[in-house]
């Protein structure tokens, strides 16, 4: 069955309009709600005012916005890195990392279930490309014994948290394990950012992820040190390249960092909604606020979520190639907006379809 477009309308932070029908979204990356903000929405607006709705070009060609300056900043200071660089997407950021630092001569190893933007990254570098078995650190430290020697340089590129699991690699480790064999590690916290309490790790040398997700504006940044921010504004050229982030965006992320920052008990919201929902389906605690429903056959999990929408949830079922044969499902995303009173009668719903 093929994939379409389907019209939806977001209101209210966890609402949806689809069809002429008002449901409870838990298929949305806005985490903590940030995009319906009124402080983040009144930042784009004023940037708009200010400056207008587009960069106009490069930042190269046009000049480094003042807004722009302040996000990278802002970004470098939460991450605790010497200096940042945002790009137009977690995309491009990616596409555009990855072959700035390694190229043929190089060696690049991606976990097997790190994002498709990762990978595409990896086939841009013209590098040898390994995958390494799902946070399996002694498949990850075979393969640095095999073929570390026979390159120049070296790239371990990981998720930190797992779009489609929800699960966390284990950064410390890993990054221990390439700094033994003279690699850079490089972990995605798209999916991380603004809700996990261990989202900083100065042991990641290249900080990655977007702006999209619990941020609730759009782009993506990497955080390093200046040398290396240097090289990648240099040679990035997805950054070189690529029109400027508007100023609505690059406005609204610096507001939603100021809210994050404030209000760490709403921050950690998301992952306790998870949690709740765990438990009430016997599930090992959440990690994140993703939770998988593994259904098995594509069929099966496309009927579960039209079951739900017909009760007033939106709950998109994801099925290869996007997963793996046999393990399409339902991807729940929780945020901190959403009542508990629906998690349960989500649970209940799930529950019974699995039993039936």
């Amino acid at each position: 069955m093929r994939r379409a477009v389907v019209e939806t309308e977001r209101t209210g932070g966890i609402w949806a309009l689809r069809d002429g029908r008002r449901l409870l979204s838990f298929s949305c990356n806005d985490y903590l709600n940030l995009s319906q903000h009124p402080a983040v929405k009144q930042a784009a607006i004023a940037a708009v005012e200010r400056y207008g709705a587009g960069a106009g070009a490069s930042r190269l060609v046009t000049g480094n916005h003042p807004l722009l300056t302040g996000l990278e900043a802002r970004l470098a200071r939460y991450k605790g890195t010497d200096a940042a660089c945002v790009f137009g997407s977690g995309y491009l950021a990616n596409a555009g990392i990855i072959p700035a630092l390694t190229g043929k001569p190089d060696l690049i190893l991606i976990d097997e279930l790190a994002h498709a933007c990762i990978i595409a990254g990896g086939q841009l570098a013209g590098a040898t490309v390994k995958m390494f078995r799902h946070n399996d650190l002694a498949h990850l430290e075979e393969l640095l014994i095999r073929h570390r020697g026979n390159h120049r340089r070296a790239l371990v590129a990981t998720d930190a948290v797992f779009s489609m699991d929800g699960d966390l690699a284990p950064l410390d480790a890993l990054a221990a394990l390439a700094k033994t064999h003279d690699a850079w590690l490089l972990a995605d916290d798209a999916h991380g950012i603004g809700v996990l309490p261990q989202e900083r790790n100065r042991a990641v040398e290249l900080q990655m992820g977007t702006l999209s997700k619990a941020i609730g504006s759009y782009g993506g940044y990497l955080c390093a040190s200046r040398s290396v921010i240097d090289l990648i504004e240099n040679r990035a050229r997805s950054f070189v390249y690529s029109t400027g982030l508007p100023p609505a965006s690059a406005a609204a992320s610096i507001a939603a960092l100021d809210l994050i920052e404030s209000d760490p008990a709403y921050a950690a919201l998301p992952l306790a909604k998870a949690r709740l929902f765990t438990r009430l389906l016997g599930l090992p605690d959440a990690a994140s606020p993703i939770v998988p429903v593994i259904i098995g056959d594509a069929q099966g999990a496309l009927a579960a979520s039209r079951l739900l929408e017909r009760e007033g949830f939106l709950v998109v079922a994801i099925r290869p190639p996007t997963v793996a044969p046999g393990t399409a499902r339902l991807r729940i995303a929780f945020t901190a907006l959403h009542p508990d009173a629906e998690i349960e009668r989500l649970a209940a719903m799930i529950r019974a379809w699995l039993v039936r």
